[in-house]
């Protein structure tokens, strides 16, 4: 047999090919190969072209959104969280806030298309939502994302009266005070609505950049119900600004009782629905210290209260208050000021009817301790409620401001439209 002898010229190419070879498979087996023919890949599941398209057509055709956007830093505490899903049914949905890991309660909706939270979200908390959904071919997907809700700082919020199912006085207006100034008033009064079972246009008024006052053109209908709608969640107050609530308030105007003080014959008149019920004597602002004139709301109740002069501005050398009586009975503020309609035990009965001692506030008879329900400072007390108007004439002081308290009555209706940033529409 012949033995055929290799050269070494042919002996290294040899080792060059298996080493090319050997390279290859190393190579596929590292990096799942870029070279090669479509056998080398197939590793005997199909090439990879073949499993991506496979994957594609297992891939469920359910799309998921969840908004706010993933990062978002300013999110609303309303109405901006929500999770809907196209071709498809929402399985489930968590929403948990990342510092505490506490769950908040959403709802899916019955035809399981969307989801969003049962109530409002905290202001400053970073939230992570995770929504699962199915196709019509029961093929999964999820989708993940978290957010920031609003901060204290970028926000405001507007405080009301009345309360929300109170019944209140004819003379009582929605009055709203937002914790941060408005610069964009047409926007914001644009987005709150007040309106009456009676049909009586309602307009607002603006003191300042923080209050708006809104009320009709007469005082409320007696009997109607009044409806007052926050739509403020993403409204932008002032650059930067923007609001977070959706709220909405409803009340009941009571009975109709309008009171007028006669600072001059030291007497008040209560009128109930059109009728005098009671006349009652008396006791106004001296010479020195008179009280206000105008149409006033009784906007607080205190069966007792603490009056000290020094908080209104009456005090003497010493910076002490002029008076400082701890349990003054059956008080109502009229005005921000310090005017108040109470009961009055450190008088002689005599003044009442007959001469005006009080440093402004407007007095009636009473007892200490306010516990005689038969003295006038009581039974007026008792029959009157938060909303009520008192008129005072014939004083010798000027007419309250329409801000000093809920006095916008004393401005007139012309007026009082030209305040409002809507135009009265």
């Amino acid at each position: 047999m012949e033995k055929r002898v290799m050269t070494d010229g042919k002996r290294r190419k040899g080792l060059v090919a298996v080493a090319a070879v050997l390279g290859g498979v190393l190579t596929l087996g590292a990096c799942g190969g870029d070279g090669g023919d479509d056998d080398a890949k197939n590793d005997g599941h199909g090439s990879q072209s073949q499993v991506d398209e496979a994957a594609a057509k297992d891939a469920s055709d359910a799309h998921i959104k969840i908004t706010p956007k993933a990062g978002a830093t300013n999110a609303g505490i309303n109405s901006d969280t929500k999770v809907t899903v196209s071709e498809g049914k929402l399985t489930s949905v968590t929403m948990t806030s990342v510092a505490t890991g506490s769950t908040v309660a959403g709802t899916i909706s019955p035809d399981k298309t969307s989801w969003k939270p049962s109530g409002q979200l905290e202001r400053a908390t970073q939230y992570k939502i995770r929504a699962s959904a199915e196709d019509s071919k029961g093929r999964k997907a999820t989708e993940n994302s978290a957010f920031t809700t609003v901060s204290p700082s970028n926000s405001f919020i507007g405080n009301f009266t009345p309360e929300d199912g109170s019944t209140v006085g004819v003379g009582m207006p929605v009055s709203i005070r937002f914790d941060k100034a408005v610069t964009n008033k047409k926007d914001v009064e644009s987005h709150i609505k007040v309106t009456s079972s009676s049909g009586q246009q309602v307009v607002g008024h603006w003191f300042g950049g923080d209050r708006l006052d809104l009320r009709p053109k007469d005082y409320w209908k007696a009997g109607s119900t009044v409806s007052l709608k926050l739509d403020l969640d993403g409204v932008e107050a002032a650059p930067g600004v923007k609001g977070v609530q959706e709220k909405t308030v409803n009340f009941t105007i009571g009975r109709s009782q309008v009171s007028t003080v006669d600072a001059e014959s030291k007497e008040m008149k209560v009128v109930r629905d059109g009728k005098l019920l009671k006349t009652i004597k008396i006791s106004a602002g001296s010479p020195e210290n008179t009280t206000y004139n105008g149409q006033m709301v009784i906007s607080e109740k205190f069966k007792e209260t603490r009056m000290n002069g020094a908080t209104v501005g009456f005090t003497d050398d010493d910076g002490k208050g002029e008076y400082d009586i701890k349990d003054v009975p059956h008080a109502m503020r009229l005005s921000t000021s310090g005017t108040f309609i109470h009961g009055n035990y450190w008088g002689a009965k005599s003044i009442f009817g007959s001469v005006n001692t009080s440093h402004g506030c407007v007095g009636l008879s009473d007892t200490k301790g306010a516990g005689d329900s038969k003295t006038d400072g009581a039974w007026f007390y008792d029959n009157s409620q938060v909303g009520d108007v008192v008129i005072v004439k014939n004083s010798k002081d000027k007419t309250v401001q329409p801000d000093n308290g809920l006095n916008g009555w004393n401005m007139d209706w012309n007026q009082w439209v030209a305040g409002s940033a809507v135009g009265g529409a």
